[in-house]
């Protein structure tokens, strides 16, 4: 059997700072396969986009990747020198940042970035480059493609830097894409078109997705998988409709339950107590004990992730039992 496209293997990036060394991810591990979407979600702070960074090879000191493998394709990125990974960055392997403007340069036109993008892997004329440039402005809804191409970043609304910025991963029809929240400033309308561009592009060329987001919605809809971070871990993760249907991790729970759509009429919002630790001062053993109304004291001691149901997983010593009874 072939190697899957991307899978991430007990990832560790740490920060090490003069305060302490900050376990931003800690054994984080997840598989995604040619054409499938994994959605990544988690709270702020969680680690979702240090994964994400990890992944293409864009932490900066005082990070760096402290143990794990990320293999792509069989190749493991985490030791493979900067030279291949740039050779591999925004061809094979592309990310989609939540903020544009650190994808565009400010003072370049978007025809300027979008056909440097294109001859820069590939040896093609400045013609075809931008030929290809129009079409995939045209793929993410922007209007007047040869119009827009000639324009500055700054003549464009936030809503539509982000299509650009979409439009250029878009580029080289890459392997992998990884989107931190891509569509966090998009009207609800532009949101949808995006997010069936991005299931097609899956479907046609075999692209696996990454989509790290805290919006519950938008992977329901979208993602084969999920994988739930809490204080730089994974702490759940299988197929979505399973784990969104039957939580198995308390946390998971909490965030279902946190959804304003699954509050009555007139009741208060449900709310997860407390607040995330500190990752400079983790408390030992399971993090999310200090405010998981299922803790006890074996939580003191650190939890394994296990599997309860088939292809379901999650690092806890008493997972829910309506959902490893289902």
């Amino acid at each position: 059997m072939s190697a899957p496209t991307l899978e991430v293997r007990n990832l560790r990036t740490h920060f090490f700072t003069r305060g302490g060394v900050v376990k931003a991810v800690d054994d984080v591990s997840f598989t995604v396969e040619a054409g499938k979407v994994m959605g990544l979600v988690g709270e702020s702070g969680s680690g979702k986009t240090v994964t994400g960074f990890s992944i293409i090879g864009l932490v900066d000191p005082p990070g760096r990747i402290a143990g794990g493998q990320i293999l792509f394709k069989g190749r493991d990125l985490a030791t493979l020198p900067e030279a291949e990974m740039r050779g591999l960055r925004g061809n094979r392997i592309a990310m989609i940042f939540q903020d544009p403007m650190m994808t565009l340069n400010p003072v370049l036109r978007i025809d300027t970035q979008m056909i440097e993008t294109v001859q820069a892997h590939e040896k093609v004329s400045r013609e075809e480059a931008r030929q290809r440039a129009r079409d995939a402005l045209g793929q993410v809804g922007i209007p007047s493609p040869d119009e827009r191409l000639k324009a500055y970043p700054h003549q464009f609304s936030g809503g539509m830097r982000q299509r650009v910025a979409i439009a250029i991963a878009l580029l080289h029809k890459p392997d992998v894409i990884v989107a931190d929240e891509p569509t966090t400033a998009l009207d609800v309308t532009i949101q949808g078109q995006i997010l069936a561009e991005a299931q097609k592009l899956c479907a046609q060329f075999g692209t696996a997705l990454v989509w790290i987001t805290h919006d519950l919605s938008v992977v329901a809809g979208l993602a084969d998988d999920i994988a739930v971070m809490y204080a730089g871990k994974v702490v759940e993760s299988g197929p979505v409709a399973q784990v969104l249907d039957a939580p198995l991790h308390p946390y998971t729970l909490g965030l279902i339950g946190s959804v304003p759509s699954r509050n009555k009429r007139g009741e208060a919002l449900r709310q997860i107590p407390g607040m995330t630790p500190s990752l400079l001062n983790l408390p030992a053993g399971c993090a999310f004990r200090s405010r998981c109304p299922r803790a006890e004291p074996g939580c003191a001691e650190p939890p394994p992730m296990a599997e309860y149901r088939p292809g379901q997983h999650a690092r806890c010593i008493h997972p829910h039992q309506e959902a490893v009874a289902a």
